[in-house]
């Protein structure tokens, strides 16, 4: 169960992230509603939620998940693949000593973005991507058994990240779509397949037996609630707009 999430307010320059997704600028004003129902929407789900101030210097860093991963035995701080985010890191360290006496770091030349990593317990699925690198991964897993947890690579040729095509679900349910469907690493899951078109749905995060959703899709929302879960959809177009979902705006620990 979780306890507590750290979120980061949007900054104006949001205008300039990154971004593949070709569906338009990002409106400012209304990244900052959505962010908020987000932040109500973990309250919700019985989160303690600091809220850490926009940073103007990052377009991307209200995506705070790519930057460390909590985990309960310590806390990692990343090296983002994307350039332009690699020293977001800086300002999330002072953050992670708030709340934890053991932190690590990954180091150059590895790259590491916690958008590819996905828990299941005490294992961490680590995608292999344009952004997280073999020797990024390596020290991840490195990390992991230091502190009494472990980790393996997953090879991505479709998705951003791991979790732009993967959500866990708990209770061995495994959102998926594409290349994720036929990998024998999650052959032994309850695969819930997401339709195609809804895709961006597959970000979808369990969060203390609610699973949090994007809203505008409601063939995943009804495929997650028959699988028995309570669900919140939430409105994140304008983080979609950005490459990003519902599990990067967070970390959750």
């Amino acid at each position: 169960m979780f306890q507590k999430a750290i979120v980061r307010t949007p900054c104006k320059a949001i205008i300039k992230g990154i971004s593949e997704a070709d569906l338009g600028i990002p409106v400012y004003a209304n990244a900052l509603i959505q962010h908020t129902e987000y932040i109500n929407a973990l309250k919700i789900c019985g989160l303690d939620v600091t809220v850490l101030e926009a940073d103007e210097n990052f377009p991307d860093s209200t995506f705070v998940e790519d930057a460390a991963l909590m985990t309960p035995n310590c806390a990692i701080l990343t090296r983002p693949g994307a350039p332009s985010r690699r020293n977001e890191t800086t300002a999330m360290l002072p953050i992670l000593h708030d709340f934890y006496d053991k932190v690590e770091k990954i180091t150059a030349p590895g790259t590491l973005e916690a958008g590819d990593i996905m828990m299941v317990g005490a294992h961490y699925y680590i995608g292999l991507s344009e952004r997280t690198n073999h020797e990024g991964a390596r020290q991840m897993i490195n990390i992991l058994e230091k502190h009494k947890m472990t980790g393996s690579v997953i090879n991505l040729s479709e998705f951003l990240h791991l979790k732009t095509g993967l959500g866990y679900l708990e209770n061995n349910n495994l959102l998926a779509l594409g290349e994720f469907l036929t990998k024998k690493e999650f052959a032994k899951y309850n695969l819930l397949k997401v339709p195609i078109e809804e895709s961006y749905a597959a970000n979808s995060v369990w969060i203390n037996d609610t699973v949090l959703t994007p809203a505008g899709f409601p063939k995943t929302k009804k495929l997650i609630e028959t699988a028995g879960y309570k669900t919140i959809a939430v409105d994140v177009s304008e983080f979609q707009k950005l490459d990003g979902g519902l599990s990067c705006l967070s970390l959750r620990f």
